[in-house]
This record gives structure tokens, C-alpha cells and sequence, in this order.
């Protein structure tokens, strides 16, 4: 079965940032986007000085905000607009990239609970012939493996032809295209697995495309339709936007650079307009810091999913911090907490939050080029310290 729909569909370079993490924001409060007196103010100079060094060190502008049961807090440093100089607010909207697995996650959990589908169900039960070739068998693997990334799918973006083709050197050239989930398939089956099923987590952004186009065999509906129905408008998440194959971002939007893979950084593209498809369900959303806050911690209240199924969701593999479409983060103060990074094409970005919900994290680059700095937002905003000696998080990009 090839497939479905001829509109909109490919994949996104997951940065799975890895990362760290815990909580002990301070005091409730609202700080002017790099106002770094307000910040120290409000207990999160910290997290502002961290902001400021990732744009010394060459990002164009990164925004964040922080929540607790007792207040928000904002912060922005650099730039929107390197042609106008246009300063980066905290709450303008960016390409989320593989924070969106954790909505489709979140839906194919939902999904089982209503008894539509089985987590454990074969691959092939849903997608008959579609995972195919070079030794991938879906008849020996679960959804629950794709949810998980020990399906050993292999990734569509490690395909060289689709590289060349998509990413660098042609992503200028081809940046309009629309591709359907069908071209991310092919490119994953012309190469071997990974591993055997269910051997070892090994992130892949083919785990994605696959688990969508089960979520359309099931519903009926688009995956677009889905995660707007079940999870957008019922938790208000008005700057949230599921793109389809358009290229333009929608208003109050930063700008997104790319060095399109120069390790020398020598030229730096403007890639804000690209055709959303080149990033599905595996990637493909658009959002702020502020909705992804709402979202990750109504998440872990049990606003979305029952207790049994956010256990299940937060089970992970020996070896691995990732469940089903979330990631545990453990900071230098030993607090935990759960989230998802996300990497595309001119932009990085992390979001996080505690296991009760009551404080989280989320902030973006509009630059792809170095994580340089996104473990020191992290720790400096959820343990609230600077990193410990010997305790660095290190984001991890898949």
C-alpha cells in the first residue's frame, strides 16, 4: 500500500536536543525581553546570561519563556531580522520541528485508549506492504516501536540521494517543493535497518511518517485534523499552526537563518519561506514559547492522557531517556523533567517540563548552526544554577 495523499508530507532532522533538566524557577514575574535587570529580579539572570552568550556566540536571536503555578516569566536576546536589526521578541512563533512527535504521540495514545488501535499492533496491520526493502519487515514491528525509535527504521535523512536532493547542497533549489510521505519511505527503504526490531533505540524521523499515516489509516481523518481536534483547540493553543504545505509563516513570526551545513559558517541563508511539507508529522509544526508551555504541561498533568497511559508514554527502552515521543531530562540538581528538542532549517529549539506540570521551559534559535549554550538555558532556568563543574548538558542533535 503506497502512502496516502499527494499533498504535503516528508520529514524534519529531528534534533532530539537531549539535555537536562529540572526546575526550581523563582518568583513570579514578567520581564522585558532582555531586560536583564528585571530578570535578576525575578530569580532568571541566569537564564538571561545564557540567552546573551548564545548569541555572542553567533546565533542571530533566541526567545524564551518560563512558567510556574505562580507566573511567567519572557526573555529574547538578538535579533529577528539580521537585514533590519528588528530585536527578537519572546513570543513570536517559530518552526518547532520534532517537538512535533509529541503530538502525534500524544494522539496515538488517545487513539488507543478509545480501543481503535493496539500500541502493540504490527506495523504491517495498518500499512500493509508500505515498510518494505533492503531487510525492513513490518510485519516485525510495532507501533510501539516506531513511538519509541526502536523500530530500526532507518532515517530518510541520513539517505544520501534525499540529502543531496532536500537538505545540502539543494535545499535552496528545491526549498518550494511539496513532497508526500511516500518520497521519505522510499528514501528509508533504499537503505538497510539500523538494527532488528525492537533491539535498540536509534532515533529516526522515518518512525514518524509511518505512525501518521497510521493515525490516517485508523481515523480517517488527517493528522493535521487530529492533532487540531484533540489537542490544539481544546487546550486554546492559538499560535499554534498545523502548516500543511504552504510555505509562509504565519504573523509575529522570526526569521530563520541557515548556514545550510558550512562548517565555516562563512554565508548565512535566509530560510525563513520553505514549503512546510519538507517536514510532516514528523516535524512539520509551527508555534511559540508560550503555547508550548501550555502544552507540555498539561501534558504531564494528565490533561491529555489518563495516568496509566502517561506512564506508558514516559516507559523507555534499556539504555535510552525516550518513551513514546517524549524525552527525560535530568538536571546537575537531579531534578527530572520531560520534553522534546526540535532542529529543521533554521531553527533549534527545546521544550520541557516537570513531571507535575507546575514548571516548564521553551525557547528557540533562529539560527540551526551551534547548540552552543542550550544546555546552559536549560539548567540555568530549571535547577536554577549555571551548570555544575563536570555536570555540562550537552544537547544531542538526531
Amino acid at each position: 500500500m503506497a502512502a496516502r495523499r499527494g499533498r504535503a508530507r516528508t520529514g524534519v532532522v529531528g534534533l532530539a536536543v537531549a539535555a537536562v533538566a529540572a526546575t526550581a524557577f523563582t518568583a513570579p514575574a514578567q520581564a522585558a525581553p532582555g531586560d536583564t535587570a528585571a530578570a535578576r529580579a525575578a530569580g532568571h539572570d541566569g537564564t538571561q546570561r545564557a540567552l546573551d552568550a548564545i548569541v555572542r556566540g553567533g546565533i542571530p536571536g533566541v526567545a524564551a519563556q518560563a512558567r510556574t503555578k505562580d507566573g511567567v516569566w519572557q526573555g529574547a536576546s538578538g535579533v529577528d531580522n539580521r537585514a533590519t536589526g528588528t530585536p527578537r521578541r519572546a513570543d513570536d512563533r517559530f518552526r518547532i520541528a520534532s517537538i512535533t512527535k509529541t503530538f502525534v504521540a500524544t494522539v496515538m495514545l488517545q487513539l488507543e485508549s478509545e480501543g481503535r488501535l493496539d500500541l502493540d499492533d504490527t506495523v504491517e496491520k495498518w500499512l500493509p506492504g508500505v515498510v518494505r526493502g533492503h531487510g525492513h519487515d513490518g510485519r516485525k514491528m510495532t507501533v510501539r516501536q516506531l513511538l519509541n525509535h526502536t523500530s530500526g527504521v532507518f532515517d530518510f535523512l541520513n539517505d544520501p540521494a534525499y540529502e543531496k536532493k532536500y537538505l545540502a547542497p539543494g535545499f535552496l533549489k528545491h526549498r518550494y517543493d511539496t513532497r508526500p510521505p511516500q518520497v521519505a519511505i522510499d528514501a528509508a527503504m533504499a537503505n538497510a535497518p539500523t538494527s532488528p526490531p525492537g533491539a535498540q533505540y536509534t532515533y529516526s524521523n522515518t518512525n514518524y511518517v509511518l505512525a501518521a499515516l497510521i493515525m490516517e489509516e485508523v481515523t480517517g481523518n488527517t493528522y493535521e485534523h487530529e492533532v487540531r481536534t484533540r489537542i490544539i483547540n481544546p487546550l486554546g493553543l492559538r499560535a499554534t499552526v498545523m502548516p500543511g504545505n504552504t510555505s509562509h509563516m504565519p504573523w509575529r513570526s522570526t526569521r530563520a537563518y541557515s548556514t545550510l551545513g558550512d562548517p565555516a559558517t562563512t554565508r548565512i541563508h535566509d530560510v525563513t519561506v520553505q514549503n512546510a511539507s519538507q517536514s510532516w508529522a514528523e516535524g512539520d509544526m509551527i508555534s511559540n514559547t508560550g503555547d508550548l508551555n501550555r502544552f507540555f504541561s498539561a501534558l504531564m498533568r494528565g490533561e491529555l492522557l489518563s495516568p496509566g497511559q502517561l506512564k506508558a508514554m514516559k516507559t523507555t527502552p534499556p539504555g535510552s531517556d525516550y518513551g513514546l515521543g517524549l524525552e527525560r531530562v535530568t538536571g546537575s540538581c537531579g531534578t527530572k523533567a520531560w520534553g522534546h528538542g526540535g532542529g529543521w532549517i533554521g531553527s533549534l529549539s527545546y521544550a520541557v517540563a516537570t513531571e507535575d506540570g507546575s514548571r516548564s521551559l521553551a525557547f528557540n534559535l533562529n539560527g540551526d548552526w551551534s547548540t552552543a549554550g542550550m544546555g546552559e538555558v536549560l539548567e540555568a532556568e530549571l535547577c536554577g544554577t549555571a551548570a555544575r563543574p563536570g555536570a555540562r548538558i550537552v544537547p544531542r542533535t538526531d
